[in-house]
């Protein structure tokens, strides 16, 4: 009796350890290093550096490079690609250029079938690793930082925004954001889209844009533009700097 009793709880947890699996998919660290290993030998700006996460154990891929000054930019791409990608390598070599150190952070990604919805649980691992990358700039002596973020980064970058974020983070420019706005930041935040993004990004576009708090925060729709800025690289990563000099001084 005790036996089949002893079976029945072993098989009821095991269930559950099943569906909280399921429920809670973990990053996949070696579609990661699979990333890193083509990135790494084809940067040519910029410095690879490797963090590590609180938990110790899982080191993670940042491109770190420098500017003269105290200003810097931690670049966070979005869904399933890489700190080097088309928009996000752009973000991180041209506002290194307008005087803006940067730090391009490898965020958590999943299988390359893995939907949206499956991103969540991951929201946590990609918040330490953008206190990690606070963290590293600080140490670099660099005291006014800014996230500058695109589509699913940006869903990461709020979590981060949302808990207890390092006084020295000080604008966010938010760029293709959707489902989420930006009720209770108080930080200054460019909301920035295009008239061609995707439709739940143009859907949102009046609740982000009311969410606004700081007076310095606006919203910047870009002509013509798609949710990569494709052919408009340039009219994006200018937006993008004239917002951090208004708000890192």
């Amino acid at each position: 009796m005790k036996q089949n009793l002893w079976f029945r709880l072993a098989a009821a947890l095991a269930a559950l350890f099943s569906l909280a699996a399921f429920a809670a998919p973990a990053a996949d660290y070696g579609r990661e290093k699979k990333w890193a290993d083509e990135v790494v030998p084809g940067v040519v700006v910029g410095d690879p550096v490797y963090l590590q996460t609180p938990r110790g154990h899982h080191k993670f891929l940042a491109l770190f490079t420098p500017a003269e000054g105290h200003r810097a930019a931690i670049v966070v791409h979005g869904m399933g690609i890489h700190p080097d990608w088309g928009l996000i390598g752009t973000l991180r070599t041209e506002l290194a250029d307008r005087g803006f150190a940067t730090l391009s952070i490898q965020m958590p990604v999943l299988a390359a079938d893995a939907p949206g919805t499956a991103y969540p649980p991951t929201f946590p691992e990609a918040a330490e690793r953008i206190a990690q990358a606070v963290d590293f700039l600080k140490a670099k002596g660099y005291t006014d930082l800014a996230i500058v973020s695109h589509s699913m980064g940006s869903r990461m970058s709020r979590v981060y925004l949302s808990g207890k974020p390092d006084t020295s983070v000080k604008a966010w420019a938010s760029l293709g954001l959707q489902q989420d706005d930006y009720r209770r930041l108080k930080l200054p935040i460019l909301d920035m889209y295009g008239d061609n993004d995707l439709p739940p990004v143009q859907a949102g576009a009046a609740k982000r844009r009311a969410s606004l708090a700081d007076s310095r925060s606006r919203q910047v729709v870009m002509p013509h533009a798609d949710h990569f800025y494709t052919g408009h690289e340039e009219e994006m990563v200018e937006t993008v700097a004239a917002f951090l000099n208004d708000t890192l001084k």
